[in-house]
């Protein structure tokens, strides 16, 4: 262990972090550009062969970047899309960063290092940073952007050079060092341990701006929002903040653990997909689609007492047509991704006659950051955290997710020796409660030896 390591684990001061020389390599979870090929021809892309855990080199800190200790990380379906090189190998965002110049061009290596949630302390400030200090703890904002771009101060997600950190750039959180801009560090919620604070930043905040800010579907108090994938890292979240926000969520979950799931964050209505016979397949046939669309929107008039006001879409082509047929007459359909295909088809009659909206949303900008970490703050929305893995088997956590055997998320320890560590406001965590602050602690569907 070098003796930065070292300081950061005692809790040393400001001085002393300091003082301890940068190690020139570091233990990284990573994918290998010489691996790209690998699953050419395989049905099964299994991302525990192309995940490498190894030693990289140490980068260089620019003037408005700041080096962090990584406490601890968690798995997010973009290191699932990275590690099965999928729908395009991320070396090619890593060169199209390059190609700005300066200090972008370091992102370009034969090594790209993951992970796009973080807990950390902050070890190194460069020269232009002014709010920051060694010794701080923090969690990392994943979105990096250009603030030299004028549309970056408008929303930061409209900006031409705005890329997931350690998805489209390189130096990511599954490591025991991290290299971020100090545009993308907001302060650590102090009652939360390391790992419960790592798993947040991605899909809550993606879920907050979906659900609650301007730019999405803007919520309303009794709005009722039908959340496919429900007990998952996103739906988890939006879960709570429909709760939080006065609204009513409809879960869609695919089996009686995940029902479980979400029924512990507090969401009394519940569909299980499998007794609509949602299948891979059903979005090639228009008519089964449109039979399967008004059976679900009846299942949520019997339970919610009306049509969806808002479906919370990320699932993509299996389930969006559903989306589209479900939502009331005027509602929305706010969409942030599509995990089981990209390419969606719909009845264009249900939006256009009915007067639908389709709002795309992505991330969320650095003040939807800071909002959505106020409200882990003041205990008003908790982590959806359900296992621990260490670094060491970080490749079987992003399987577990591959696979989609999680409920909420998966951290994983990065330096942090064990879990339950971190924490500086026990008085406000005994205030909230164990339980409320775990509500989906080892509800991982499928178990794993190597979980902490």
């Amino acid at each position: 262990m070098s003796s930065l390591s070292r300081a950061v684990l005692d809790g040393a001061s400001a001085t002393e972090i300091e003082a301890a020389p940068v190690p020139a390599s570091y233990l990284a979870l990573h994918l290998r550009a010489e691996d790209t090929d690998m699953f050419k021809g395989v049905a099964d892309k299994d991302v525990r062969k192309s995940l490498r855990l190894g030693q990289v080199p140490m980068p260089e800190l620019a003037p408005d970047e700041v080096l962090v200790a990584v406490m601890a990380s968690s798995i997010n379906y973009n290191t699932v899309w990275s590690a099965m090189f999928e729908p395009i190998p991320t070396f090619h965002f890593l060169k199209q960063n390059a190609r700005q110049g300066g200090w972008a061009a370091r992102h370009d290596q034969p090594y790209h290092v993951l992970g796009s949630d973080c807990s950390a302390v902050v070890v190194r400030v460069g020269a232009g940073v002014r709010r920051w200090k060694p010794g701080d703890h923090v969690t990392v904002h994943p979105v990096h952007v250009d603030d030299q771009e004028p549309a970056t101060h408008g929303d930061g997600m409209l900006g031409s050079e705005q890329r997931a950190w350690g998805f489209e750039t390189n130096f990511g959180a599954l490591a025991e060092y991290g290299i971020v801009r100090s545009t993308q560090l907001l302060p650590k919620p102090a009652h939360l341990t390391w790992e419960e604070a790592a798993v947040n930043p991605l899909c809550a905040a993606t879920a907050y701006r979906m659900l609650v800010s301007d730019r999405g579907a803007h919520m309303k108090q009794g709005d009722i929002v039908l959340i496919w994938g429900a007990s998952g890292g996103l739906g988890s979240y939006a879960i709570q903040f429909v709760k939080n926000g006065g609204g009513i969520p409809v879960a869609v979950v695919s089996s009686a653990q995940k029902e479980a799931a979400v029924r512990a964050l507090g969401c009394d209505l519940v569909i299980n997909r499998t007794e609509l016979g949602i299948t891979d397949d059903m979005a090639d046939d228009p008519r089964l689609v449109l039979e399967t669309g008004r059976k679900l929107a009846k299942l949520v008039v019997e339970k919610a007492g009306r049509e969806p006001d808002i479906v919370f879409e990320h699932t993509g082509r299996v389930t969006f047509g559903l989306s589209v047929i479900v939502a009331r007459r005027g509602g929305t359909v706010v969409t942030c991704g599509s995990s089981s295909g990209y390419l969606h088809t719909f009845d264009n009659r249900y939006l256009w006659m009915k007067l639908k909206k389709i709002v795309g949303s992505h991330g969320a900008n650095y003040e939807e950051q800071q909002a959505t970490n106020r409200l882990f703050e003041s205990g008003a929305v908790v982590p959806a955290m359900s296992a621990v893995y260490p670094l060491a088997a970080g490749a079987d956590a992003c399987r577990i997710v591959q696979t989609s055997r999680q409920v909420g998320k998966v951290a994983v320890l990065c330096m942090a020796p064990e879990p339950g560590l971190g924490v500086t406001d026990p008085e406000l965590r005994g205030r909230i409660g164990e339980d409320r602050l775990n509500p989906l602690r080892g509800l991982t569907v499928g178990p794993d030896s190597r979980e902490l």
